[in-house]
């Protein structure tokens, strides 16, 4: 049997490897950590206040992620996102998201998801109004989680939220270089207008078209400006 002391310390390990996994990527995806740099295992436990041990535990996952390469010496270099990246995650997304939209509509809302993913919409188009790009951007995210979360499917949920958070980090680097994002607005409430109507293929095409428009809107910008270090 475990002991009591035991537990204590394997649960305070497991809660320190958590911390600084989610930490580490936070930064990652901010681009805090900056790409292609070699960052010591010693530097970043330093900069989180901990041990070598759980930052050695989250940089093992995070490069089962695809975010870093562990290097010799114990330390990490975070991974660029390179246009070939942006397109097969892209290309993935387009169908994903558009079957996401589909079962969620045929699923149909309840009266609080439905409140929920319609604050977003409204989240975004007071965003544009005052010219608030972080804040559209954020509410944008929240309604695709939503929108594939609604869609009932666990495993869909799962691989949907891998993709996107390889996408966050040229999301938020390319977001003052595009056009105001009005008609992704307009794509949005046309997308809530199908499922209100439990319109499961109307859903698919509408959201298939607007995930297809944002896919060639951010390899464009990646290509234009020769983002390979993201």
């Amino acid at each position: 049997m475990i002991k009591p002391t035991q537990q204590n310390a394997d649960r305070k390990a497991n809660s320190q490897t958590e911390r600084a996994y989610r930490t580490l990527k936070r930064s990652i995806m901010d681009n805090e950590l900056v790409p292609a740099a070699f960052y010591l295992e010693r530097e970043l436990a330093e900069m989180l206040d901990m041990s070598r041990t759980p930052v050695r535990e989250a940089a093992r996952k995070l490069e089962s992620e695809g975010f870093v390469e562990i290097r010799p010496r114990h330390g990490i270099t975070v991974l660029p996102i390179s246009l070939e990246d942006m397109a097969e995650i892209y290309s993935l997304l387009t169908e994903l998201e558009p079957l996401a939209a589909e079962l969620a509509a045929e699923r149909g809302l309840t009266k609080a998801q439905h409140k929920k993913i319609k604050k977003c919409v409204d989240d975004m188009e007071t965003a544009l109004e005052k010219d608030d790009l972080d804040a559209w951007a954020n509410a944008d995210h929240e309604f695709h989680q939503l929108l594939v979360s609604y869609s009932g499917n666990k495993r869909l949920v799962w691989v949907v939220a891998t993709f996107w958070d390889q996408v966050y980090r040229a999301r938020k680097v390319t977001l003052r270089m595009r056009d105001k994002p009005v008609d992704s607005n307009r794509d949005h409430r046309r997308l809530l207008q199908a499922i209100e109507e439990r319109n499961g293929p109307k859903a698919r095409e509408i959201h298939r078209e607007h995930r297809q428009k944002a896919a060639n809107v951010l390899v464009d910008l990646i290509a234009k400006h020769d983002l390979q270090v993201l």
